[in-house]
């Protein structure tokens, strides 16, 4: 094998110039674009040719050098970010953007965005006006709150908390609520940036009332509770709920603060769920304030929520951090569209498509699973289909012992190893990120929207992805 023949064989960048598809790429991108890519693929032939041992198979990838500048050039121009088609049956996937917004509301939402809105403008009075005010109101209905508001974030609003009500003081917590709410954040951290000082009671399984009583001291701004909604301690345990806590708090002239983490609105053991705690529960209790996060089981932007007293509230909105905290208008008409669908808790769980995923009955899950199974097979795709049973998670940091009979479709190619679909299926124009277990692609359907069911089996099909040979380009 003559590699220095193939080296020499390669075009040189003026040929490669005066090429007509390359021409008009220049015309359609820019020239730095287009040299940029043809330095770039011209490396990776060389690299290849080294390594190379098939002379044959070399010449082919020489002679599809142009291709390849073309799909790069393309590739330089294609939001990395983009939509994907979840398999994995975990309704709240933090790393594949959590909670979905439906069409209808982004449609609405969209309306907003591309042009001006009322943000902060109040149309009744003819002046500025705030931009809590489009969904303060509906949370205070739903929830029973005096006031609420928004920043950009759960651990925004803690922060937030903390630096209004308690900074230079203590806040006392237990030592089984001091979680890790994802990404190596902790709740100690957060709370350390308000400013306040953090008082640890209690052990890891247990706290009692007397430990919250004897650590109350001149210095004492807050009592906070801390919901733990990504993980449960089971067995020999205790702890002290709010309404224990509020008598104590009122004696002392002292706030109690929620942190609820996920929030949720409706009571999920109606549809078969653990009972998760709501925030209209937390309310009527005699919490002071409440925050949580809005993409998770509420079902809308990232946003951290928070609800409670009004002269909290408005201590809070006039926190110089709430400025570097606050929502943006996306995130502000988005709430306000998936609040009002809270309303009516059948409109809610019809129309927010994570509470409809947490609440599709089995029967309509598998009629799914048999309708998508159809649909691959129809596509004569080299791999053996069938339907299987399969158990979905909420995730997100919600109900971490909650699991949900599901059904999903079974993938096993013929031709490719299991390894090698995956990849390929995460390299498709719109990505499939399916489930794998016991030598075996799966795909829970509960989280799959239907009407990309088609979508998948052109994709599989056209792109021949079953294939030894497919022709989607993994790097």
């Amino acid at each position: 094998m003559d590699k220095n023949m193939l080296y020499r064989s390669i075009p040189k960048v003026d040929v490669l110039l005066a090429d007509e598809k390359v021409q008009m790429l220049i015309e359609t991108y820019s020239r730095e674009t287009v040299m940029e890519s043809i330095h770039l693929e011209m490396n990776r032939l060389r690299a290849y040719i080294a390594k190379c041992e098939d002379e044959e198979e070399a010449k082919r990838q020489i002679e599809a050098l142009t291709e390849k500048i073309e799909r790069t050039v393309s590739a330089m121009h294609t939001p990395n970010m983009r939509m994907v088609m979840n398999g994995t049956g975990t309704i709240l996937h933090t790393n594949l953007g959590r909670a979905p917004i439906s069409p209808e509301h982004m449609k609405r939402v969209a309306a907003i965005a591309t042009g001006y809105s009322n943000l902060e403008y109040n149309l009744e009075a003819g002046r500025r006006g705030e931009r809590y005010s489009h969904f303060e109101k509906l949370l205070c209905k739903i929830t029973g709150a005096e006031a609420a508001m928004a920043v950009n974030n759960n651990a925004a609003s803690v922060m937030l908390i903390l630096s209004s009500l308690a900074k230079g003081g203590e806040v006392i917590v237990s030592r089984g609520e001091l979680v890790e709410i994802g990404g190596k954040f902790r709740i100690p951290d957060v709370m350390e940036q308000s400013g306040a000082s953090l008082v640890e009671v209690g052990t890891t399984n247990k706290t009692h009332y007397d430990d919250y009583e004897d650590a109350i001291t001149e210095e004492t701004k807050a009592l906070l509770k801390v919901h733990t909604s990504n993980y449960r301690i089971v067995g020999f345990t205790d702890t002290v709920g709010i309404d224990e806590l509020i008598p104590l708090a009122k004696e002392h002239d002292l706030p109690v603060v929620e942190d609820l983490g996920s929030g949720v609105l409706i009571d999920l053991e109606r549809y078969g769920l653990t009972h998760e705690p709501t925030v209209q529960e937390s309310i009527a209790k005699g919490a002071d304030v409440v925050c949580f996060s809005g993409d998770k089981l509420l079902g809308g932007p990232q946003a951290g929520i928070i609800i409670g007293k009004k002269k909290y509230i408005d201590m809070m909105k006039k926190n110089q951090l709430t400025r570097a905290l606050r929502i943006d208008k996306f995130t502000a008409a988005t709430l306000e569209l998936v609040l009002q669908e809270y309303l009516s808790e059948e409109k809610a769980v019809q129309n927010i498509p994570v509470l409809r995923m947490i609440t599709k009955s089995l029967d309509e899950v598998t009629k799914d699973a048999k309708k998508l199974c159809r649909i691959l097979k129809a596509a004569k795709l080299s791999a053996e289909i069938s339907v299987v049973p399969l158990e979905s998670q909420i995730g997100g940091g919600s109900l971490p012992l909650e699991r949900i009979a599901s059904m999903g479709v079974a993938i096993n190619p013929e031709k490719i190893s299991i390894t090698e679909l995956e990849e390929r299926l995460r390299h498709m124009p719109v990505p499939l990120i399916p489930r794998t277990a016991n030598d075996t692609v799966l795909i829970d359907v509960r989280t799959m929207d239907e009407q990309n069911f088609k979508l998948l089996a052109k994709q599989l099909q056209e792109l021949q992805v079953f294939e030894e040979k497919s022709l989607i380009e993994v790097r």
